[in-house]
């Protein structure tokens, strides 16, 4: 099909934006996961953030032989101010968004036009699951598998079920409507997780789909965004507490929740990043209110310690080099599979049925303020 087709199908037109701060290493492969969509009515955009690399080199030569890429250069401001450029321009009904550094399945956004459009305008963005890959496109592991769809908002706030910023589409007025995505994050230093505050104010006001399909490669490697730890942990409180400050609704239940899990969460960044004083600070936090979770954390901590120098030492002693891994590639020739909620604990479950119930009432009472 003629690229140029794409602009007068009946297909409503999807944006993707990309924001790309020197992400010559990538960008190539990004951009041509996303040029070979199996849904044609496309327009990509790239907001080159005041790269200092290749970045728009690469790009301008690609979009010399792909007609519905467009290169948008700006002053370094960020990745939200990045997305909201990109928004700003964009034409089309959707916007997809798509991190410089990872990739799409081909089928990705036709899964989710098709899914988006069956419902009404209440229903505002759909999601899908996703892989982790590392630097040669190979999958490192899945990434989470619990999904929720409707109206989420207290359940999102506890599981953050959307996982990365490369997941989402959304209608682009709801996008605008919502005031996009939030820079003072990284105005503070604490930018990474504007994904998570733009998915909370979206949830807060409309139901979100999700297509139950792992069709992101989400790439971890040291250097990038996510890798910086420490800001990430500080970030994703940040969010919560605007969060629960713009909501003050929300039952009580459910906010503490959302604290108690994202302090977990900021408690395990710290630790990849090797802050005692963080660490020690937000174990404090979270022994007293749930002094299991710290105990067990100490628990499993000291086994696998003592299962690694087994295995080292065990290994030393035969000379032997450990055992290599043959991981799978991340690209077309995966075959996209439905992904099974995991059932959980009793006492999970439980909480997972609160929230949902919540999530009801809420509903109910948004609906009425419309």
């Amino acid at each position: 099909m003629d690229h140029g087709d794409a602009f007068h199908s009946i297909q409503p037109l999807v944006s993707v934006v990309i924001p790309a701060f020197n992400a010559s290493t990538y960008i190539e492969n990004t951009l041509r996961s996303a040029a070979r969509q199996t849904y044609p009515a496309l327009e990509i955009i790239v907001v080159n953030d005041g790269s200092t690399d290749d970045t728009a080199k690469l790009v301008e030569q690609i979009a010399m032989t792909d007609s519905r890429i467009c290169l948008l250069s700006t002053p370094n401001r960020g990745v939200a101010a990045a997305r909201n450029t990109g928004i700003e321009a964009s034409s089309g009904r959707f916007v997809a968004f798509l991190d410089a550094d990872d990739l799409w399945h081909p089928t990705k956004i036709e899964k989710q036009v098709n899914a988006l459009n069956r419902l009404s305008p209440r229903w505002a963005a759909v999601y899908v699951l996703h892989y982790v890959i590392n630097h040669d496109d190979e999958i490192i592991r899945p990434g989470g598998s619990n999904v929720a769809r409707g109206y989420i908002y207290a359940r999102h706030l506890t599981f953050k079920y959307i996982g990365n910023g490369s997941a989402l589409l959304v209608r682009r007025d709801v996008a605008l409507g919502i005031g996009g995505f939030d820079s003072s994050y990284a105005a503070a230093g604490i930018g990474g997780c504007e994904d998570l505050d733009f998915e909370l104010r979206l949830a807060a006001r409309y139901c979100i789909e999700v297509v139950p399909e792992r069709l992101v490669g989400y790439r971890e490697y040291p250097g990038n965004m996510s890798s910086n730890h420490v800001r990430m942990g500080q970030g994703a409180l940040e969010v919560i507490k605007r969060s629960l400050a713009a909501n003050p609704q929300l039952p009580r239940y459910a906010a503490k929740s959302a604290v108690a899990l994202t302090q977990k969460y900021a408690f395990q960044q710290y630790r990849e990043a090797k802050s005692l004083h963080l660490s020690l600070v937000t174990a404090w936090a979270i022994f007293q209110k749930d002094p299991r979770f710290i105990l067990g954390f100490a628990w499993q901590t000291s086994r696998r310690l003592m299962k690694r120098l087994l295995t080292l030492k065990t290994t030393t002693a035969q000379g032997e080099d450990p055992p290599q891994s043959n991981k799978s590639r991340f690209d077309e020739q995966i075959t996209p599979s439905h992904v099974e909620c995991p059932e959980g604990t009793v006492r999970s479950r439980r909480h997972l049925m609160r929230l949902t119930a919540m999530d009801t009432r809420l509903s109910l009472t948004c609906e009425s303020a419309e």
